[in-house]
């Protein structure tokens, strides 16, 4: 009998790139990405989930900066930064991925999240980072197409920044998410 993986990893660029299974509003980390919809203003999922725990002060940040950068909402593929409030990470890191449709700019709409979150870490000195698997809840996005997109785009970032970071993560909710994260990571790192 075949055990599923709990965790699997790299090290690309002298940085731990790692993949567990688990809940991201429990990573201690210095930011956790948000999986977040344009209104910036929660919703289900990821993003319901670090703003209940999270509390307030999330809210009343993004409420800020809807209001002074992006009136019209988050475009996708974008990032902005906050305060983490109640969570145990620092920063949370809200972007928005794409709906899944077969559309060509949609896997570059979903590599942009894991770019500008990776590129906004760099600007902040954040040096442990984790995301969800942004895109595959409720957008849609099948999980053996994200997962090597999400990989590709931190591979690529920890090979231009060798030293930005100590480590970036992927809390993957369960365990048919973590094991085709795992799948695509051994492709990912063997390109």
């Amino acid at each position: 009998m075949s055990r599923e993986p709990t965790s699997s990893e790299a090290t690309i660029g002298g940085c731990r790139l790692a993949l567990v299974q688990g809940d991201i509003t429990l990573a201690a980390v210095d930011a956790i990405v948000n999986a977040a919809n344009r209104s910036l203003l929660g919703g289900g999922g990821v993003d319901g989930a670090i703003h209940r725990r999270g509390g307030p002060e999330i809210l009343a940040e993004c409420k800020r900066i809807r209001a002074q950068r992006y009136p019209e909402g988050l475009p996708t593929g974008e990032a902005v930064l906050t305060a983490a409030g109640r969570l145990p990470a620092r920063y949370v890191i809200h972007t928005v991925g794409p709906v899944y449709s077969r559309r060509p700019e949609v896997p570059g709409l979903l590599a942009a999240c894991h770019r500008n979150s990776l590129a906004l870490a760099v600007d902040a000195g954040i040096r442990t980072i984790a995301f969800p698997a942004i895109s595959t809840g409720v957008y849609g996005y099948p999980v053996e197409l994200a997962a090597p997109i999400a990989l590709a785009a931190a591979k690529a970032h920890l090979e231009a920044h060798p030293s930005a970071h100590a480590e970036v993560r992927f809390v993957l909710f369960d365990a048919a998410t973590l094991a085709a994260f795992a799948a695509a990571l051994a492709a990912v790192v063997a390109a």
